[in-house]
């Protein structure tokens, strides 16, 4: 595969690390409209995958029979960094649902976050299912296998009734056909789906513009979660975190995925990009998601500045000082 230099970053001049990867952007008639590198690449979604995993939620209708709040709604869909508010909402979601915490088969975490981790550490206090950042994800899916009849044990297997439900949805909504979506396992043990990154691009085109989507069911349900996500950003990664930053922006549905997955789709432009660095960085999110917007004329200059702020072009030392620099090195191809 050809290389393509996205980010690199210089100490006192020298080239210390450059970050490779691939970009594509599709508008609403599916078409490539920007990119780079290869766009038939097969990218597994990794995390990017959460808010279509989360679907069956919302096409359940769990947040209303349940009188989940919209906060607490937004873990489905979620990565969660372990922060206060995402455990306290977590630990009510499971006094409201049909849901014991030792049946996650996620395993048992500290948070992603360093100082609820640390402040945990500090105090004592043992590693739990609820605390992995996938958590809200798993509570979703045993929620919705008690509420369709699907049984509950192994609804982390590919061959699960609820996994091949998500599977078509991802099939429906990247418009690849089931047969041609390959497999494997993330990092919570559920599977995890892979398909070429333009394809992936068009599933967050759908995500921000469900009316794209012939199914109303699937449209109305899509329409509520990506709601509650511009509603509750933080719920969603953590503050100070580039998937909250992005939703902050009502216009943008973004998720990212672990091993550089990035996904986001635009609302008013009508847009859908995914990108992958093949370094597997997430460090370099920021500076990345910030240069596509630019070039494409973004109107809204809040959320690059917050991106530029999260990632800043100067890189700095213990001390203050100024040791080097972090700078964009790709100009995106127009189709």
């Amino acid at each position: 595969m050809y290389l393509i230099p996205l980010v690199e970053e210089t100490r006192a001049g020298l080239t210390e690390n450059v970050h490779t990867g691939i970009i594509c952007g599709v508008n609403e008639r599916l078409e490539t409209t920007y990119h780079l590198g290869s766009q038939d690449h097969y990218t597994y979604y990794r995390s990017a995958s959460k808010p279509l995993q989360a679907i069956p939620v919302f096409l359940a209708n769990i947040v209303t029979k349940y009188s989940l709040t919209t906060e607490e709604a937004a873990l489905f869909t979620a990565s969660h960094r372990g922060e206060d508010y995402h455990i306290a909402a977590l630990e009510t979601m499971l006094q409201k649902l049909p849901v014991d915490e030792e049946e996650l088969f996620c395993p048992p975490s500290y948070p992603l976050n360093t100082k609820p981790k640390e402040d945990m550490l500090r105090k004592g206090i043992e590693k739990r299912r609820l605390f992995h950042n996938c958590s809200g994800k798993h509570i979703g899916f045993i929620t919705v296998c008690r509420e369709l009849g699907y049984p509950v044990e192994g609804y982390w297997k590919v061959s699960h009734p609820l996994q091949q439900q998500i599977l078509k949805i991802i099939s429906t909504l990247s418009e690849v056909p089931v047969s041609e979506i390959k497999s494997g396992l993330d990092g919570c043990g559920v599977p995890v789906f892979a398909i070429p990154l333009k394809n992936m691009a068009i599933s967050y085109l759908k995500l921000a513009c469900p009316n794209l989507i012939e199914d109303q069911q699937l449209q109305k349900a899509i329409t509520e979660m990506t709601a509650i996500m511009n509603t509750h950003p933080n719920m969603v990664a953590s503050h100070q975190f580039i998937c909250s930053i992005l939703l902050q922006d009502d216009n943008i549905v973004a998720k990212g995925g672990a091993q550089g997955v990035y996904c986001f789709g635009l609302k008013k432009e009508k847009l859908g990009f995914a990108l992958k660095v093949l370094n597997g960085s997430e460090d370099v999110w920021p500076s990345i998601v910030a240069s596509i917007l630019e070039q494409i004329g973004y109107y809204n200059l809040e959320t690059i500045t917050r991106l530029r702020e999260l990632k800043p072009s100067i890189v700095k030392n213990d001390a203050g000082f100024e040791v080097g620099r972090v700078n964009e090195t790709f100009t995106l191809s127009k189709a």
